[in-house]
């Protein structure tokens, strides 16, 4: 298992203050905050608000108190995404200087439009990534170098995306990941190819998650990353870039997923299921462990 020598396990939990925690958080936060303290390590918490739009200080400052509320206790300072924008840049910056990332100028519109026809020409579907998302044309990969900066000085809005044919020539053999979790276990090799050209920084945004993780992990010193199946497959970019940008492998422990009573993944526009709701109808942190199955 990939650990750095002489160094105590370091883990964290990364929430978004978009909305209310709930009991998904709840099992992600008390494992990362369980395995640590078994295995004599450190338990961190990062804030991830890079998306300004969304994220706000009062959900930030309820989060803070849901996490206290569980019992749980962390090394300050909290690490904030949005304080650390430069080190997103850096990266981004690096990529592109040795032409592994490319401005892409599409919208959401000329992307549906252009899978479309050469869907309707080959009469079979365009690929998709994992999460089911239709993987980037090659328009702005085959675009000239000129045609770029000219449109980029027109003040065109543009994101930018990882070559993802060059980028998987990059490493010098086959990418793989430790996995202790509860699907996959062992050795798994990673197949970032199946994600495309995945976006790196929007114009709205200057990092994307699959960025700043691999920054902030790296940064912060993880030797673990312990969440949900639910990004067991985004792995195989998060390796690509760790090598690319020459950071260190953490090992990785995908955990179960609690489902709500439709079958799917809980989610924060859920009101039923947050920490504050259950706390309001009474209920206690040994309760949260109990409902979460810990």
């Amino acid at each position: 298992m990939p650990q750095r020598a002489c160094q105590r396990p370091v883990f964290r939990f990364a929430p978004s203050p978009n909305g209310r925690l709930h009991l998904g958080h709840a099992l992600s936060a008390c494992l990362n905050f369980d395995m640590a303290a078994a295995a004599g390590g450190r338990f961190l918490l990062r804030i991830e608000d890079i998306d300004q739009s969304r994220c706000t200080p009062a959900l930030e400052q309820a989060v803070l108190e849901d996490l206290h509320w569980l019992g749980l206790d962390w090394e300050l300072p909290v690490r904030r995404q949005s304080d650390h924008f430069d080190a997103y840049r850096a990266a981004l910056d690096r990529l592109a200087a040795e032409g592994l990332a490319y401005p892409s100028f599409m919208t959401r519109g000329d992307i549906r439009t252009w899978v479309g026809a050469w869907e309707d020409q080959n009469r079979r579907p365009w690929p998709r990534d994992p999460d089911g998302a239709r993987l980037y044309p090659p328009v702005d990969r085959q675009r000239p170098e000129s045609e770029r900066r000219a449109l980029m000085a027109d003040g065109r809005r543009h994101a930018w995306r990882i070559d993802m044919e060059r980028a998987i020539a990059h490493p010098a053999g086959p990418l793989t990941f430790h996995e202790s979790g509860d699907g996959q276990t062992g050795l798994i090799r990673a197949e970032p190819a199946r994600w495309g050209d995945a976006v790196l920084s929007r114009s709205d945004a200057p990092s994307s998650y699959h960025l700043s993780v691999v920054v902030d992990d790296a940064l912060q010193g993880i030797t673990h990353v312990v969440r949900g199946l639910d990004l067991f497959a985004a792995t195989d970019l998060h390796r690509l870039l760790q090598s690319l940008l020459g950071l260190p492998e953490p090992a990785y422990h995908h955990h179960r997923l609690i489902l709500g009573a439709d079958g799917r993944k809980l989610s924060k526009s859920d009101g039923s299921t947050s920490l504050a709701a259950l706390r309001a109808e009474g209920r206690t942190p040994s309760d949260i462990r109990v409902m979460i199955g810990l």
